[in-house]
């Protein structure tokens, strides 16, 4: 993303350059810099309340509750995670955090699941599948409540925020079962794969795997 952003600006600029427009291009950098603080400000509002909200909940021992709630479709997404590990209870908050529509708040959240899942890999060069797991589920996540999406609505000046909250609810799941369905159809080839390589090896005589 660094070098992409990078090679933005710098297109930007030459672009400014070939066609005598350097003017407009200060313009814009320093009015979208403004911009960029106010906006920064407006969803501080709604990230700081739900963040707070996320904070209650673990200190009052709700996250424990949460994790239970989402215990049958978590233990079946990722088989290897145990219900009392440090890794169950990061994914559960992560995915309540994305059902009210908290990207930037579940990221910590899903930074620690991340980790803990690392550990729990030995921390190799390669993710393994619940690692991969996590991130088509937080990547493509399921949204209950769009607030990020509404707060930038109401910012822009739209009478009623939430009236996307239909196809905001339809993308949502149309997006995350695409995305585990592929990845499960992909960690099921990769399986195949290993298996047959493995049989091979053994018949040319080759010590088992």
């Amino acid at each position: 993303m660094t070098y992409i952003w990078v090679g933005m600006l710098v297109l930007s600029v030459i672009c400014g350059a070939l066609t005598g427009r350097m003017e407009g291009v200060s313009a814009a950098a320093m009015g979208e810099c403004i911009k960029a603080v106010e906006l920064s400000i407006t969803l501080l509002g709604s990230l700081c309340l739900w963040g707070g909200v996320m904070n209650i909940a673990e200190k009052s021992g709700l996250t424990e509750k949460i994790s239970g709630w989402f215990y049958p479709l978590v233990g079946r997404l990722f088989r290897g995670v145990r219900r009392d590990s440090p890794a169950f209870a990061a994914i559960s908050m992560n995915l309540m955090a994305n059902l009210l529509g908290l990207g930037n708040a579940a990221t910590p959240l899903g930074l620690t699941a991340m980790r803990e899942l690392d550990r729990q890999n030995g921390e190799g060069e390669s993710a393994s599948d619940d690692m991969i797991t996590f991130v088509v589920l937080n990547t493509a996540s399921l949204q209950l409540i769009p607030t990020t999406a509404a707060t930038l609505r109401l910012k822009a000046g739209s009478q009623n925020p939430m009236e996307i909250i239909t196809c905001v609810w339809l993308c949502s799941v149309l997006a995350l079962a695409a995305g585990l369905l592929v990845n499960r159809a992909l960690r099921g080839a990769t399986r195949t794969r290993g298996t047959k390589s493995a049989a091979r090896r053994i018949a040319k005589g080759g010590s088992r795997p």
